[in-house]
């Protein structure tokens, strides 16, 4: 599995928008705080903004916030609103792949395992990724560091 720049971006987004609370971020603050490029970032924001997970205001006292608590918002749904489907075979939804015989068993496996990352990727929010909390919420031991 490969997880976009797009999805890496945005979920860095909403975790320094929730990390701010309720004051309003700039995205020249968040390009540099987490050294996205500038260009990308806006586009990846105005994809999150269409999404709700964003809201903006424009002006001196303007700048994004998080669109929802952040424990509503799982990583699905960010992966979703800038990249589409959480998991492709050959840019096709694993519910709609099907092999001839043989290898028929094969597109049971994609849609498998298109559930468990539907599955993984719903248990884990914004919030858990800002408390350091996300191998709690897959059930994962703790990480030493």
């Amino acid at each position: 599995m490969r997880v976009s720049a797009r999805t890496d971006y945005a979920v860095r987004v909403l975790i320094e928008l929730a990390a701010a609370d309720s004051r309003p971020v700039t995205c020249e603050a968040i390009a540099e705080s987490q050294q996205i490029p500038y260009r990308f970032l806006k586009a990846v924001v105005r994809d999150l903004r269409v999404a709700g997970l964003v809201r903006s205001q424009r002006g001196c006292e303007g700048g994004y916030w998080i669109g929802r608590e952040a424990a509503e918002i799982a990583l699905a749904d960010v992966v979703r609103a800038v990249d589409g489907e959480l998991l492709t075979v050959n840019d096709v939804p694993p519910a709609d792949v099907a092999y001839p015989a043989p290898a028929a068993g094969l597109g049971l496996f994609w849609l498998a395992l298109g559930a468990r990352v539907e599955d993984l990727f719903g248990a884990v929010s914004i919030a858990d990724l800002l408390n350091q909390t996300a191998h709690a919420a897959l059930g994962a031991p703790a990480l030493r560091t």
